[in-house]
């Protein structure tokens, strides 16, 4: 006697009675393993890019957005700051290190960030094909951006003004391609990285006007006196042209040395687009502002002194992100930890349905058990068969459960990549995801013992008598 084949035939005996009961487990199950992958991949994302951040510099406002922002690349920047103020403090010794970022463009909704070398080495992020930036409006570009851009080596492209699409396009200032990113799994994935002087060049809009060509004065030495002659007339006329030209000489010599004289802030002036990369120019970083500054302390000591400092010394901000990120976790946690509940509530009212539908199954299969009885099989095994028809319940339930939950997942995570660019790709079977099944197993055996005891205590003549 199969017993396995047996309690399927038992349970399929009845459709709707199973599949409530498993629509119900799935649905418990389901709902608690789609929490329990967001919440490890979101940590895992979090706790990646933070690494060796303990303190970010911006603009006064929230602390968190600045975190967010500046860390996470998923919200507006506060503001901008002075880039010499903000060196002030980078130069404490109590700082190990400090990286600069000046940021508010993006192609295609992915941002367009201005740096360091440095960002890229506290990543560890490498390159896959061509090299790191080295010139103004040049860019390397992270493995997510590349794929969802189409961004090749060599490929140009515009920044719009803004973080998000549709915005104005700066067509005066191509960026070039020159390298991209290995997917690193970390923030640079999704940005599109170059130095800070392409930044503050497009948004450079206080430079003069070209000088104006001299135009000649026709109206010199012109009287009312009409009886003047011709001679000296034309005389007039031609010194006037002469002089003319002169001026126009001049003013032609003045344009080509202050081109090549003038290297502060119109470096888009002197830029040849058939040349294969940009002249650089000398710009005045102190003059300039960036958007944020990451810091990494030498000491726990700074952690004291230094947030202090610049939020009662300065006009600039100090957020910390470990702060600011478990209080972040803290309110989520409030939502993740009430869906937990009631995913459970309905596991446990999925139970208490396995448990009526075995009940109520036992009045109609009672003369059925009587007979196994009178054919030999013993009490324990009608015990085993009710158990494990409600254990087979469970584990299907929970199977499908999970692997609801992953298509869950990938539609969250399509979600993330268009709204944040952040993509969740791991879908493994995690650790509390096993000590989900034992509780489900757990309450699907509890479920069936009472049915299983009734099963077990079946009287063969009063039954068969009665039936």
């Amino acid at each position: 006697m199969n017993l396995a084949r047996l309690s399927w035939s038992n349970l399929t005996a009845k459709p709707l009675s199973t599949l409530l009961s498993l629509l119900l487990l799935i649905m418990g199950v389901g709902i608690i393993s789609l929490l329990l992958l967001l919440n490890q991949q979101i940590q895992a994302k979090f706790a990646k890019n933070l690494e060796g951040i303990d303190m970010v510099m911006g603009a006064k406002g929230s602390p968190l957005q600045l975190i967010l922002s500046s860390v996470y690349h998923i919200d507006s920047p506060t503001g901008n700051i002075s880039y010499k103020e903000a060196k002030k403090i980078a130069k404490s010794p109590l700082v190990k290190k400090s990286i600069p970022l000046a940021y508010g463009d993006s192609y295609k909704g992915y941002r367009l960030v201005g740096t360091l070398p440095a960002y890229v080495e506290h990543y560890d992020a490498q390159i896959k094909e061509g090299r790191l930036w080295e010139h103004t409006f040049e860019a390397t570009v992270g493995a997510i951006a590349a794929q969802a851009l189409k961004l090749k080596v060599g490929d140009t492209f515009y920044s719009s003004h803004g973080l998000s699409e549709g915005m104005e396009a700066h067509e005066d200032h191509p960026y070039k391609v020159v390298g991209i990113f290995e997917n690193s799994n970390s923030v640079i994935d999704q940005l599109l990285l170059t130095n800070m002087n392409s930044v503050w060049s497009v948004h450079d809009h206080d430079a003069p006007p070209p000088p104006k060509s001299k135009t000649p004065n026709n109206n010199k030495k012109h009287s009312d006196n009409h009886d003047d002659s011709s001679v000296e007339h034309d005389h007039d006329l031609q010194a006037d042209i002469a002089a003319y030209e002169k001026a126009k000489e001049a003013a032609h010599d003045h344009d080509h040395d202050h081109d090549h004289n003038h290297n502060h802030d119109h470096a888009h002036h002197a830029h040849d687009h058939d040349h294969a990369h940009h002249e650089e120019t000398v710009i005045n970083e102190d003059e300039k502002d960036i958007t944020a500054m990451l810091l990494t302390f030498r000491s726990p000591m700074a952690m004291m002194q230094l947030p202090r400092k610049v939020n009662g010394q300065t006009n600039m901000q100090a957020a910390l992100p470990a702060i600011e990120v478990n209080r972040l976790f803290g309110l989520m946690g409030v939502g993740i930890s009430t869906l937990r509940l009631i995913a459970l509530a309905i596991i446990i009212i999925s139970g208490i349905s396995i448990f009526i539908s075995l009940y109520n199954s036992l009045k109609d299969r009672k003369y059925e058990l009587a007979l196994m009885r009178s054919m030999g099989a013993s009490r324990w095994k009608l015990f085993r068969m009710i158990i494990q028809e409600s254990l087979l319940l469970t584990f299907v339930g929970f199977l499908l459960g999970v692997f609801f939950s992953r298509i869950g997942m990938m539609v969250m995570s399509k979600f993330m990549e268009n709204q944040y660019h952040y993509q969740f790709t791991e879908l493994g079977l995690l650790k509390e995801e096993i000590h989900l099944f034992f509780i489900v197993l757990f309450i699907g055996f509890l479920a069936a013992l009472v049915p299983a005891v009734q099963a077990f205590n079946t009287n063969i003549s009063k039954t068969l008598a009665h039936a």
